[in-house]
This record gives structure tokens, sequence and C-alpha cells, in this order.
């Protein structure tokens, strides 16, 4: 963890754009909740293929205009270069200066991947054409991506992204500490120094917590995943057993030296808060 520890630890929060007009209203009301724990910024996810393009960049400039630095996701899958070039350049007109860079998903029922296959060639991209006009934030996955090969291999490609010209990295969320801790080490020996956040997710609902890890490849550790199932429709309990994990799993994490946290929050701002509150942050 030396590698990390030189950097002094940074807060942020993930959003989704919402839909609808009442989601709207309540992101808002979530976001000036978590404004107050004063983040480095916010996030603003991109849905597949582009699905979300202009609610992402709604959103994040709805954020900007409030003071507060905004960082859209941007997945290249299913794109093109000049889609891409586009959305930057509405990005960095509008005072963006941060930016997730993420290969993404294609959408159901398109076969083409597009120009850009890879988060690295979507990196190289963005140096190429807007050099230094963003902060580059990049994905990593300490329990490897559900989709690689092999552990090297998935390292590897790490190390593309990072070696193509990203500043930091936002992992996927996990409950395993020491697979962070296992990936920062490999990272080391390949020579990788950069800042990588751990991403965090609050547990709300076990359904909600299983579909997704299912999807990106987050283990649910057996004796948390047996835990959640026996509390049954017991929501209450299902919130606080979550807050106790959560709240361990980050408090170990910053005691070891990682260098900030990143929440995915939902959208919503009670169980962020609260583990805030218990981390006396």
């Amino acid at each position: 963890m030396e590698s990390q520890k030189k950097f002094a630890p940074t807060f942020s929060f993930e959003f989704f754009p919402p839909q609808t007009q009442e989601g709207t209203e309540k992101l808002r009301a979530t976001r000036r909740q978590l404004a107050q724990l004063n983040p480095k910024f916010f996030s603003v996810t991109f849905g597949a293929g582009g699905s979300t393009r202009d609610r992402t960049l709604e959103t994040v400039l709805e954020i900007q205009a409030e003071g507060y630095a905004a960082a859209p996701h941007l997945s290249c899958i299913g794109s093109t270069s000049e889609n891409i070039r586009t959305m930057l350049q509405k990005y960095r007109d509008g005072g963006i200066r941060h930016i997730v860079a993420l290969r993404g998903d294609l959408p159901s029922g398109m076969a083409q991947g597009g120009e850009f296959r890879y988060a690295d060639e979507l990196v190289k991209f963005i140096r190429k054409e807007f050099d230094d006009a963003f902060h580059i934030e990049v994905a990593s996955y300490p329990e490897y991506h559900p989709q690689a090969n092999s552990a090297q291999d998935d390292l590897r490609n790490f190390k593309r992204k990072v070696e193509a010209g990203a500043d930091s990295v936002i992992t996927q969320y996990f409950y395993n500490a020491d697979a962070y801790f296992r990936f920062i080490e490999e990272c080391e020996a390949m020579g990788i120094g950069i800042p990588i956040v751990p991403g965090i997710m609050p547990i709300n609902k076990f359904s909600q917590l299983a579909r997704f890890s299912d999807a990106c490849g987050a283990e649910i550790p057996r004796w948390i995943r047996k835990k959640l199932e026996g509390y049954g429709d017991d929501s209450a309990s299902v919130r606080a057993f979550g807050l106790d994990v959560v709240t361990d799993l980050c408090d170990r994490l910053l005691q070891a030296g990682a260098p900030g946290l990143h929440f995915y929050t939902l959208n919503s701002a009670g169980l962020t808060t609260t583990i805030w509150q218990r981390l006396g942050l």
C-alpha cells in the first residue's frame, strides 16, 4: 500500500442520470445533502452505447452550474470517434475538466462495437485530441473483470489504460478488503503508482445487490450473502447489517492507506451519509 499512502484521501459520489422529473428533483435533494460533505467531485454514469448521453450531459452541466466539480462517465463501445469528440467538446465548453473513461457495454440487440474496443483506446484518443484538458479517471477490478481470460490478462489490460494516459482510478465495488490490498501489491509490482480509489457500494436491498454483483463480477462473500438471505424481507435488519459491514470495510481501507473512497449512491444520500458519520469524516 506504500504507493497509495502518499496521496491525500479524496472522496466522491456517483449518480445515474434520472429519467423523470420526479427523479430529477430527488437527485437535486440528494446532491444538496451530499454536497455538505465537501466531496472532490460528483460523477454521473453513461448508459450502454451512449443511451443516456443527453441526460448525462444535462446532469453534469447542472452540477457544474451549482458550483460543484462534475465528472461524466464516457463509454466508448458502440460509438464513433466523431461522437466521442463532439461529447468531449461539449464537456470542455461547459467547464468540465474531469472524465471517467470506460469501455462500457453494448446496448441489447447491437452487434457491432464501433470504432473503439477497449478503454485504453478511448484514453489515447482523449489525450491525442484534447491533450491535458481533462483529468482522466479509469476503472479497475480488484476481483478482476468478469470477462477477463485470466487475472494476468486483466492486469495487463489495466496497465495499458494507465500507460495510455490515465491520471487516477476508481475500482469496482467489493466487500473483501484483502482483494483490494492484493490488487495494489500487483499494481506496484508492475510499476503503477497513481491513486486507486476503492469503490464503495452501501447495502440497501439484497436482491438488488445480488443482481448488480452478478452483472459486474463483484463477489459477495458467503458469510455476508447468507446473513442477508437470512433477513428475508426484514429491510431494517438488512440495512443495519449492511451499514456495519460497509463501515468496517471503509475504516479498514482508510486505515491501511487507501487514497479515499468513491461511493455508488444510487441517487440516495441516507446510507452514504450514515457511513460517513460513523467513520468520523
